[in-house]
């Protein structure tokens, strides 16, 4: 069957994605299994977006409002930008194939790190784009290089801020001054999914870039609000750019209980309070753990941290399932040594280091 599949999607390896809890009681016959693997709020969802999907479950005989009219008008009033600035996708992953899709030619380039957020590099070479990717320096991203990298047929650089999956940022100083230099031709996207979870003074203020640059900024409800099932993102950019992003875009393409949830979520400020803090929590209480074990890790602005187990990343990641704790193994991100926890809730965080210390 290989002849009628297109010469590129042969050579893609398919995004391994966190294992499901439910599977991994099915296949090892385990009662209990919690799951640290896909950076999801441990708290849930947000339960003024719960209440906003059982009010409006009746609509779902119809097709959503294909523009999304409510949820941008409370988007750009949330933001303090214009509804034209804001396309809203099923996930960042769709965003991230419409900027793809509108942006580069067949001949040009997209740019971004070689330990970064997966997808840049599948969609990429689905649609049939050429990606470069560029080392880490000290699990950052070393813009100094990628500027060395750019030619003429450059199109898109993606910028993870922070990282996933390292947790490290791109501060506004490095960001400036690495737009200073770039070409007027050329799009920057710096995708902030995890931006909520950052605790730091010179963390870059994106959208201030949006007026004057051709910069793209994605955002999205999965990581702070709780809403990784419903996939929705948006991305928030000049109209002119919008304008052509919306071409590219499939229409209904943000369901209906989606928008409806998306919207209720921006209201509950009291839910993404004690995310913050619940992870800020975890945070500590990791850290200080895996510093007595004397286990090294990637200090991180996000909701995951990065460790360094000191043998095959694959091997530990197999040894946690059995006891039922699933984690991320870093082997398709090139880092063999690794693993990636995500931060839970407090009797999670203190299973996981138990098990840890079991098989380390």
């Amino acid at each position: 069957m290989k002849e009628l599949m297109r010469k590129n999607i042969l050579d893609i390896a398919p995004y391994e994605a966190g294992k499901p809890i439910e599977e991994i009681k099915r296949q090892l016959g385990l009662g209990e299994v919690i799951k640290l693997a896909s950076n999801e709020n441990p708290l849930g969802p947000s339960p003024k977006a719960v209440q906003a999907i059982k009010k409006n479950l009746k609509i779902i005989n119809r097709y959503p409002d294909s523009q999304g009219f409510y949820l941008k008008r409370k988007l750009a009033k949330f933001l303090n930008v214009k509804a034209l600035n804001i396309v809203l996708g099923n996930g960042s992953d769709e965003l991230i194939d419409i900027i793809i899709k509108t942006f580069v030619e067949e001949d040009e380039n997209i740019i971004t790190a070689d330990a970064t957020f997966l997808e840049y590099e599948i969609i990429s070479k689905v649609n049939g784009r050429q990606i470069i990717t560029v080392p880490l320096k000290y699990f950052k991203y070393d813009l100094d290089a990628i500027k060395k990298k750019l030619d003429r047929k450059t199109k898109v650089i993606f910028i993870s801020n922070p990282n996933n999956p390292t947790g490290t940022y791109v501060t506004r100083y490095e960001l400036e001054e690495f737009m200073a230099g770039l070409p007027q031709d050329l799009l920057l996207v710096l995708d902030e999914a995890y931006d909520t979870f950052i605790d730091v003074n010179d963390f870059p203020n994106s959208l201030s870039y949006i007026r004057n640059k051709n910069v793209i900024v994605l955002k999205t409800f999965s990581k702070g609000y709780g809403l990784a099932g419903l996939r929705i993102g948006y991305a928030v950019t000049k109209p002119e750019l919008a304008s052509y992003m919306e071409v590219a875009r499939q229409p209904f393409n943000v369901n209906a209980l989606a928008q409806v949830a998306a919207m209720a979520a921006l209201d509950d400020k009291k839910f993404l309070k004690r995310t913050k803090e619940t992870i800020s929590k975890g945070k500590q209480y990791l850290y200080g753990a895996l510093t007595k074990l004397g286990i090294a890790y990637v200090p991180s602005v996000s909701n995951f941290i990065l460790i360094d187990v000191g043998r095959d990343g694959v091997e530990v990641f197999k040894a946690m399932l059995k006891y039922g704790v699933i984690v991320r193994d870093m082997k398709q991100y090139g880092l063999k040594n690794f693993i990636r926890v995500t931060i839970g809730m407090k009797k999670e965080n203190e299973r996981f280091i138990k098990v840890l210390k079991k098989i380390l």
